[in-house]
């Protein structure tokens, strides 16, 4: 519907609802109802009980926050002590990231090797449904295509209601071994049927980890680097998992308290993670960063980057929201360990493509950024990046298209949104919270009583 067919009827419309339904922020702290179900110094409403990830950055003494360097543990572990193995090893992780989040412990050799194997299995698609289900409906958004995709695997499964531990179990291995084949043939088919580009479906190799799998699947000639793979599988890794209390986990676990199936909650998820407040947030801080360098001088001038990173605080360039993305967290303070991590690869990787000074840019904006936002908000430390600031840059380097941004982080944490599912399961309480009713009673008028 173009903007001048719409009748001023229906614009009225529009901007009735917008004043009716808006709440006054006041009225949160008037009833004292957690808006956004966080607390008043920020931090998250406790909704619900896990094993299987936390997130930590600060800890509480006498009611107050006191700040604490970042972590992220997987079932326990701290990712910072496995990625520190993974690279010591020279060893692909994700896959050992996703037993550890679905079966609650480090696998032995033996029963990483059996779960590899269930993996390249899985990858298998059902009979008719890459061209059926993906290649005769292209869409313009991978990530909405890959809901629609999603949704369309329980048509082709035997069982597809059955909640037991043992069904969910299975069909939460099958989704994470086909997600990465979900997003790449979505991708080509956008490529060619609405960019107009050639057609390339690759198949995939049997050995591949996930991170050579999504690699062999969207560059034409299949080519990579081990330390392309390498990179992008710690990418993987450490967008696997980030708690509960996320917004597109805790939407898996309210959904799946409902007794639905399993693709109706993972699809739930992935629209959850679409917004731009959540998984999209990395495009936003590519789209900031590619409109700072743009309007400086010189990406490497600090007065520069700090009098327009002032402008856009004060909400006159860029968006005009004001926001600093990819600088600051809800939960981390003293430093994200995800954006510690990446940081240290993508600073060889950038050196190793001549992207150096993109780099150092970047960390102008990190270190600038921060101060300035420790100035507005009254903070004692400045605010650190989080991993939405160097993701974008990461697959950058790696040559990867924006339209896959968001759709890679859904890949990786599809293993995270099934082991919320698989927890879920086993609770039969329904999620179901209350909110205040601020309409008063109203004497209901027939239609001959109304004013016109």
């Amino acid at each position: 519907m173009r903007d001048e067919n719409i009748s001023p009827e229906l614009k009225d419309f529009a901007d009735r609802i917008t004043k009716r339904d808006y709440i006054n922020k006041e009225l949160y702290q008037k009833y004292n109802v957690k808006h956004g179900l966080r607390d008043g110094d920020g931090t998250g409403v406790l909704v619900g009980i896990t094993r299987i990830g936390f997130v930590t950055g600060y800890e509480k003494k006498d009611g107050k926050k006191i700040p604490v360097e970042g972590d992220l543990l997987y079932r326990g572990y701290s990712v910072k002590d496995m990625v520190k193995d993974f690279v010591a090893t020279d060893r692909f992780g994700f896959e050992e990231v996703a037993y550890t989040l679905l079966l609650g412990n480090l696998p032995t050799k033996k029963e990483l090797a059996v779960f590899k194997d269930i993996m390249r299995e899985e990858r298998e698609l059902p009979r008719d449904y890459l061209e059926d289900t993906i290649l005769k409906v292209p869409g313009r958004d991978v990530m909405n295509k890959m809901m629609r995709s999603t949704l369309c695997l329980y048509s082709y499964d035997k069982n597809p209601d059955d909640t037991s531990t043992f069904n969910v179990l299975l069909q939460s291995l099958s989704l994470i071994s086909k997600i990465p084949l979900i997003m790449a043939y979505n991708y080509q088919a956008k490529k060619h049927y609405i960019d107009g580009d050639s057609l390339v479906i690759h198949y995939p190799e049997r050995d591949m980890s996930t991170a050579e799998l999504i690699l062999h699947l969207i560059r034409k000639n299949s080519d990579y680097t081990d330390e392309e793979a390498k990179i992008l599988d710690l990418m993987l890794t450490l967008h696997a998992e980030h708690g509960g209390g996320n917004n597109s986990t805790f939407a898996t676990h309210v959904v799946s308290s409902t007794g639905t199936d399993t693709y109706s909650a993972i699809v739930t998820a992935l629209g959850s993670l679409k917004g731009p407040r959540h998984g999209g947030a990395s495009l936003m801080c590519s789209a900031m960063l590619d409109n700072i360098a743009s309007n400086v001088r010189d990406i490497s001038n600090e007065a520069d980057i700090e009098d327009y990173l002032r402008r856009i605080l004060a909400g006159q360039a860029f968006d005009g929201k004001g926001l600093i993305y990819g600088i600051g967290h809800a939960v981390y303070t003293l430093s994200d360990p995800r954006a510690e991590l990446i940081k240290k690869r993508a600073k060889i990787l950038a050196e190793e493509k001549g992207y150096s000074d993109q780099y150092n840019f970047i960390r102008l904006v990190e270190d600038i950024g921060g101060r300035l936002l420790q100035e507005r908000n009254g903070t004692s430390y400045p605010l650190t990046a989080n991993i939405d600031l160097y993701s974008g840059f990461v697959y950058q380097m790696l040559g990867i298209p924006r339209d896959l941004y968001t759709p890679l982080f859904a890949t990786a944490r599809m293993a995270g949104w099934c082991a919320h599912r698989l927890e879920q399961v086993q609770d039969t309480k329904i999620i179901r919270p209350a909110y205040v009713h601020l309409n008063s009673r109203k004497k209901y008028l027939s239609m001959n009583d109304r004013n016109n």
